[in-house]
């Protein structure tokens, strides 16, 4: 054993100094001092020989394994300096090279609407508000004189949590929440934009989808303000030359109450297959406030008068635009996205 051990010490540091790579020098760490290695089988080996001989043996055998061990750490500092050095010619940064140009997004089209809703009724002296998306019964419907009996909320085929509280269906409900804050301060003027829901599904109805409602409540409130602000509006929006039409309709929230269209944006009003050839395009539903809804507002009807309209920010997208199919603003199809 005394003769074998040098030439296993040199027979390692010789694989140690040839080896390559780390993976090399993990294969010739294995080979001699592994479990099974070389001069593990040495030392095991040791219980045979006479005691006397065995503490001289084992110095030797301890003394090569000492040097084996540092010269495998020294050899792999090296060799991962060296793969450190040929990793960074192989991707040095040539700085000369032109940079890479990254694509840069841009808001989606019904958040370009929306964004441009609000800055139309902002320039008018109208606040932003919001409100909470999950409501309850009373904030949703009854609130705003519908009662759990009312045939209107047929029209609106809601997802409710319990029989108490439901995803809204409308952003009406932060037109009562805000009266409720303020009252009696006047005026209130706020238009509250964001998601609602209902169990709708097809070319112009989602079931999640977006809408602007607006509320007007002061002394002296007319139904001609009302006009004089949607016909601003829609000027602003489309073009100075839109011109709107009310037609009388029905909601529970205003009385009276109108539906709102503008001269087409394809024809400008001389009929085409967009607007059926009647010249206009159904835009909103609008109407003074009803007085049983200022009065759950905390507000007096014989004192104060007030208008409010909601319009879905999809709709005012594809008339703006000339969309057929609402479900494009949600597929996330990028030839349609760029196009905005």
């Amino acid at each position: 054993m005394r003769e074998r051990l040098p030439q296993i010490t040199q027979e390692a540091l010789q694989s140690i100094q040839i080896a390559r790579n780390l993976e090399d020098l993990k294969n010739t760490r294995v080979r001699f001092l592994g479990r099974k290695g070389l001069l593990t089988e040495i030392l095991r080996g040791m219980g045979n020989l006479p005691p006397e001989e065995r503490p001289l043996l084992g110095q030797l055998a301890n003394a090569s394994r000492q040097e084996i061990e540092a010269r495998l750490s020294q050899r792999e500092m090296e060799l991962k300096e060296e793969e450190k050095e040929s990793r960074w010619k192989r991707e040095a940064l040539d700085v000369t090279l032109p940079g890479v140009e990254l694509p840069r997004g841009h808001k989606h089209p019904l958040r370009q609407v929306w964004e441009e809703i609000e800055a139309i009724f902002i320039s008018m002296g109208f606040e932003v508000a919001h409100g909470p998306e999950v409501e309850t019964d009373f904030y949703n419907f009854e609130a705003l004189n519908i009662p759990p009996d009312h045939p209107a909320r047929d029209m609106q085929d809601s997802f409710f949590f319990t029989e108490e509280i439901l995803l809204r269906t409308q952003t009406s409900p932060v037109q009562i929440r805000t009266m409720q804050a303020r009252a009696p301060r006047l005026p209130v003027k706020i238009i509250a934009p964001g998601r609602v829901y209902r169990r709708d599904d097809d070319a112009t109805h989602s079931p999640m989808f977006h809408q602007v409602e607006g509320l007007l409540v002061d002394t002296g409130v007319t139904f001609g303000d009302l006009k004089g602000t949607l016909e601003t509006f829609a000027r602003r929006l489309y073009g100075p030359g839109t011109r709107i039409r009310l037609r009388p309709s029905y909601f529970p929230f205003t009385e009276p109450s109108a539906e709102v269209d503008v001269s087409c944006t394809i024809c400008g009003g001389q009929g085409c297959r967009v607007c059926k050839g009647t010249g206009w395009l159904e835009i909103l539903g609008t109407g003074m406030v009803h007085p049983g809804v200022l009065q759950n507002g905390g507000y007096d009807p014989e004192k104060v008068t007030g208008f409010a309209f909601g319009m879905g920010i999809e709709r005012v997208a594809m008339l703006k635009y000339g969309i057929d199919d609402l479900r494009h603003f949600f597929t996330n199809d990028i030839r349609f996205l760029e196009q905005f």
